[in-house]
Protein backbone atom coordinates (compact mmCIF):
# COMPACT_ATOMS: atom_id res chain seq x y z
CA UNK A 1 0.00 0.00 0.00
CA UNK A 2 1.02 3.57 -0.89
CA UNK A 3 1.70 6.46 1.64
CA UNK A 4 2.92 10.09 1.33
CA UNK A 5 5.01 11.12 4.21
CA UNK A 6 4.84 15.05 4.12
CA UNK A 7 8.10 16.12 5.75
CA UNK A 8 11.94 16.79 5.22
CA UNK A 9 14.75 14.07 4.95
CA UNK A 10 16.26 13.68 8.31
CA UNK A 11 19.72 15.85 7.52
CA UNK A 12 23.14 13.89 8.54
CA UNK A 13 21.11 10.45 7.87
CA UNK A 14 22.94 8.51 5.61
CA UNK A 15 20.68 5.72 3.47
CA UNK A 16 16.94 5.51 3.10
CA UNK A 17 15.15 7.71 5.98
CA UNK A 18 14.55 5.93 8.92
CA UNK A 19 10.47 6.57 8.49
CA UNK A 20 10.36 5.43 5.17
CA UNK A 21 12.52 2.18 6.09
CA UNK A 22 10.46 1.78 8.97
CA UNK A 23 7.32 1.83 7.18
CA UNK A 24 8.86 -0.98 4.32
CA UNK A 25 9.68 -2.79 7.05
CA UNK A 26 5.30 -2.98 7.78
CA UNK A 27 4.64 -3.50 4.31
CA UNK A 28 4.11 0.00 3.48
CA UNK A 29 5.01 1.75 0.36
CA UNK A 30 6.13 5.22 2.01
CA UNK A 31 7.02 8.17 -0.54
CA UNK A 32 8.66 11.56 1.31
CA UNK A 33 8.13 14.78 -0.12
CA UNK A 34 9.83 17.39 0.91
CA UNK A 35 7.24 20.68 1.76
CA UNK A 36 8.87 23.55 3.61
CA UNK A 37 11.70 26.08 2.99
CA UNK A 38 14.15 27.62 5.84
CA UNK A 39 15.60 30.60 5.66
CA UNK A 40 17.69 31.88 9.01
CA UNK A 41 17.76 35.52 9.91
CA UNK A 42 19.28 37.36 13.28
CA UNK A 43 21.89 35.25 13.35
CA UNK A 44 24.19 38.39 14.40
CA UNK A 45 21.77 38.81 17.28
CA UNK A 46 21.69 35.26 18.33
CA UNK A 47 25.42 34.96 18.44
CA UNK A 48 25.76 38.13 20.70
CA UNK A 49 22.80 36.58 22.78
CA UNK A 50 24.15 33.53 23.23
CA UNK A 51 27.81 34.76 24.32
CA UNK A 52 26.14 35.91 27.53
CA UNK A 53 24.97 33.51 29.37
CA UNK A 54 24.94 35.38 32.68
CA UNK A 55 21.71 37.29 31.18
CA UNK A 56 19.38 34.14 31.17
CA UNK A 57 18.00 31.28 33.16
CA UNK A 58 18.20 28.89 30.36
CA UNK A 59 17.25 27.73 26.76
CA UNK A 60 14.44 26.70 25.11
CA UNK A 61 14.08 24.42 22.05
CA UNK A 62 10.98 23.58 19.94
CA UNK A 63 12.05 22.86 16.88
CA UNK A 64 15.11 21.40 15.23
CA UNK A 65 15.95 24.59 12.79
CA UNK A 66 16.01 26.97 16.17
CA UNK A 67 19.15 24.39 16.58
CA UNK A 68 20.60 24.78 13.51
CA UNK A 69 20.33 28.28 14.05
CA UNK A 70 22.34 27.86 16.95
CA UNK A 71 24.69 25.69 15.15
CA UNK A 72 25.18 28.09 12.34
CA UNK A 73 26.44 30.63 14.66
CA UNK A 74 28.79 28.43 16.51
CA UNK A 75 30.51 27.87 12.43
CA UNK A 76 32.08 31.51 13.45
CA UNK A 77 35.31 31.18 14.55
CA UNK A 78 35.18 33.93 17.65
CA UNK A 79 31.92 32.48 18.96
CA UNK A 80 32.80 29.16 18.66
CA UNK A 81 36.40 29.47 20.48
CA UNK A 82 34.39 30.99 23.13
CA UNK A 83 31.89 27.88 23.28
CA UNK A 84 34.47 25.28 23.36
CA UNK A 85 36.23 27.04 26.67
CA UNK A 86 33.53 28.47 28.57
CA UNK A 87 30.11 29.13 27.34
CA UNK A 88 29.34 25.33 26.86
CA UNK A 89 29.69 24.86 30.71
CA UNK A 90 28.13 28.24 31.18
CA UNK A 91 24.95 27.00 29.20
CA UNK A 92 25.12 23.72 31.18
CA UNK A 93 25.09 25.22 34.13
CA UNK A 94 21.16 26.22 33.08
CA UNK A 95 18.55 24.76 32.40
CA UNK A 96 17.62 23.59 28.64
CA UNK A 97 14.31 22.28 27.70
CA UNK A 98 13.30 21.02 24.39
CA UNK A 99 10.45 19.45 22.98
CA UNK A 100 10.99 15.70 21.14
CA UNK A 101 13.54 13.23 20.56
CA UNK A 102 15.39 14.92 17.64
CA UNK A 103 15.40 18.32 18.76
CA UNK A 104 16.83 16.86 21.80
CA UNK A 105 19.30 14.92 19.94
CA UNK A 106 20.20 18.36 17.88
CA UNK A 107 21.02 19.85 20.93
CA UNK A 108 23.17 17.43 22.72
CA UNK A 109 25.80 17.35 19.44
CA UNK A 110 26.22 21.09 20.70
CA UNK A 111 27.60 19.66 23.84
CA UNK A 112 24.34 20.63 25.78
CA UNK A 113 22.29 18.90 28.20
CA UNK A 114 18.34 18.62 28.11
CA UNK A 115 15.32 18.43 29.92
CA UNK A 116 11.61 18.24 28.64
CA UNK A 117 12.01 16.05 25.64
CA UNK A 118 9.28 13.37 26.71
CA UNK A 119 6.68 16.33 27.11
CA UNK A 120 5.42 15.34 23.59
CA UNK A 121 4.43 19.24 22.74
CA UNK A 122 5.10 23.01 23.65
CA UNK A 123 1.71 22.88 25.99
CA UNK A 124 3.21 20.21 27.92
CA UNK A 125 6.94 21.81 27.90
CA UNK A 126 5.49 25.12 29.18
CA UNK A 127 3.95 23.16 32.28
CA UNK A 128 7.16 21.57 33.02
CA UNK A 129 8.93 25.18 32.46
CA UNK A 130 6.38 26.76 35.18
CA UNK A 131 7.27 24.66 37.70
CA UNK A 132 11.10 24.60 37.28
CA UNK A 133 11.07 28.17 37.02
CA UNK A 134 8.46 29.63 39.45
CA UNK A 135 11.08 31.60 41.49
CA UNK A 136 13.72 32.54 39.16
CA UNK A 137 14.39 36.28 37.77
CA UNK A 138 16.14 36.24 34.65
CA UNK A 139 14.65 35.49 31.20
CA UNK A 140 14.47 32.58 29.51
CA UNK A 141 15.98 32.29 25.95
CA UNK A 142 13.62 31.32 22.97
CA UNK A 143 14.91 31.11 19.56
CA UNK A 144 12.11 30.66 17.19
CA UNK A 145 10.63 30.69 13.92
CA UNK A 146 8.34 32.93 12.35
CA UNK A 147 5.25 30.74 12.59
CA UNK A 148 5.99 29.50 15.93
CA UNK A 149 2.54 29.22 18.11
CA UNK A 150 1.83 31.32 20.86
CA UNK A 151 0.77 28.29 23.25
CA UNK A 152 4.24 28.14 25.06
CA UNK A 153 4.69 32.27 25.68
CA UNK A 154 1.30 32.30 26.96
CA UNK A 155 1.67 29.85 29.08
CA UNK A 156 4.75 31.42 30.54
CA UNK A 157 3.60 34.86 30.45
CA UNK A 158 0.49 34.13 32.85
CA UNK A 159 2.47 32.37 35.12
CA UNK A 160 5.03 35.14 35.80
CA UNK A 161 7.58 33.20 34.09
CA UNK A 162 10.48 36.11 32.03
CA UNK A 163 10.83 34.95 28.17
CA UNK A 164 12.80 36.49 25.41
CA UNK A 165 11.77 35.28 22.04
CA UNK A 166 13.90 35.84 19.07
CA UNK A 167 13.07 34.94 15.68
CA UNK A 168 15.86 33.14 14.11
CA UNK A 169 14.21 31.72 10.75
CA UNK A 170 11.60 32.06 8.57
CA UNK A 171 9.20 29.24 6.77
CA UNK A 172 8.24 28.70 3.50
CA UNK A 173 7.04 26.03 0.87
CA UNK A 174 9.50 23.98 -0.62
CA UNK A 175 10.55 25.61 -4.16
CA UNK A 176 10.11 21.70 -5.50
CA UNK A 177 7.24 20.78 -3.67
CA UNK A 178 4.16 21.88 -5.96
CA UNK A 179 5.63 19.83 -8.87
CA UNK A 180 7.15 16.63 -6.71
CA UNK A 181 3.07 16.81 -5.27
CA UNK A 182 1.51 16.76 -8.85
CA UNK A 183 4.02 14.45 -10.57
CA UNK A 184 3.10 11.78 -7.39
CA UNK A 185 -0.41 12.13 -8.15
CA UNK A 186 -0.31 11.53 -11.45
CA UNK A 187 2.05 8.38 -11.68
CA UNK A 188 1.27 6.69 -8.86
CA UNK A 189 -2.17 7.97 -7.94
CA UNK A 190 -4.17 8.54 -4.59
CA UNK A 191 -2.51 7.64 -1.78
CA UNK A 192 -4.06 5.02 0.92
CA UNK A 193 -2.51 7.60 3.62
CA UNK A 194 -0.84 10.65 3.77
CA UNK A 195 0.96 12.05 6.79
CA UNK A 196 1.37 15.44 8.00
CA UNK A 197 5.06 16.46 10.15
CA UNK A 198 3.71 19.96 11.31
CA UNK A 199 1.47 22.71 11.60
CA UNK A 200 3.30 24.44 8.90
CA UNK A 201 2.77 21.55 6.91
CA UNK A 202 -0.20 21.95 7.15
CA UNK A 203 -0.84 25.48 6.03
CA UNK A 204 1.19 25.15 2.82
CA UNK A 205 0.45 21.82 1.24
CA UNK A 206 -3.13 21.07 2.30
CA UNK A 207 -4.66 23.34 -0.27
CA UNK A 208 -2.31 21.60 -3.33
CA UNK A 209 -3.99 17.85 -1.99
CA UNK A 210 -7.20 19.08 -1.96
CA UNK A 211 -6.96 19.91 -5.39
CA UNK A 212 -4.81 17.09 -6.76
CA UNK A 213 -7.12 14.53 -4.80
CA UNK A 214 -10.38 16.17 -5.90
CA UNK A 215 -13.43 13.79 -4.95
CA UNK A 216 -11.19 11.10 -4.15
CA UNK A 217 -9.90 12.85 -1.03
CA UNK A 218 -12.76 11.37 1.56
CA UNK A 219 -10.98 7.57 0.76
CA UNK A 220 -7.24 8.90 2.21
CA UNK A 221 -6.60 8.31 5.83
CA UNK A 222 -4.66 11.24 7.01
CA UNK A 223 -2.47 11.13 10.11
CA UNK A 224 -0.76 13.56 12.16
CA UNK A 225 2.76 13.05 13.96
CA UNK A 226 1.32 14.77 16.97
CA UNK A 227 -1.17 16.56 18.49
CA UNK A 228 -0.19 20.00 17.49
CA UNK A 229 0.01 18.89 13.81
CA UNK A 230 -3.15 17.01 14.57
CA UNK A 231 -4.97 19.71 16.29
CA UNK A 232 -3.76 22.18 12.59
CA UNK A 233 -5.65 20.27 10.74
CA UNK A 234 -9.12 19.83 12.29
CA UNK A 235 -9.33 23.28 11.98
CA UNK A 236 -9.12 22.84 8.48
CA UNK A 237 -11.71 21.01 8.19
CA UNK A 238 -9.70 17.51 7.79
CA UNK A 239 -10.54 14.35 9.22
CA UNK A 240 -8.03 12.95 10.96
CA UNK A 241 -7.44 9.35 11.29
CA UNK A 242 -4.50 8.68 13.47
CA UNK A 243 -2.06 10.62 15.57
CA UNK A 244 1.49 8.54 16.57
CA UNK A 245 1.56 8.05 19.85
CA UNK A 246 4.98 9.50 20.30
CA UNK A 247 6.88 11.35 16.75
CA UNK A 248 8.60 8.06 15.69
CA UNK A 249 9.21 6.39 12.67
CA UNK A 250 7.81 3.08 14.61
CA UNK A 251 4.81 4.80 16.09
CA UNK A 252 3.57 6.87 13.49
CA UNK A 253 3.94 3.34 11.44
CA UNK A 254 2.08 1.29 13.49
CA UNK A 255 -0.49 3.92 13.86
CA UNK A 256 -1.33 4.30 10.07
CA UNK A 257 -1.24 0.25 9.56
CA UNK A 258 -3.74 0.07 12.11
CA UNK A 259 -6.48 2.47 10.14
CA UNK A 260 -5.14 1.39 6.46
Amino acid sequence: MKVLLLKDPKEGVLGPDPYVQEFASLGLQATLIPVLSFEFISLQALSKKLSHPEAYSGLIFTSPRAVDAVTLCLGEKAISEEWNNTLKEQWNEKSIYVVGKSTANLVKELGLATQGEDSGNAEKLAEHICIKESSNSLPLLFPCGALKREILPKCLRENNVPLESLTVYQTSQHPCFQQALSDYFSEQGIPKSITFFSPSGVKFCLNSIKKLAGEFIDKIKFAAIGPTTAEAMEREGLAVNCIAEKPTPQDLAVSIRRVL
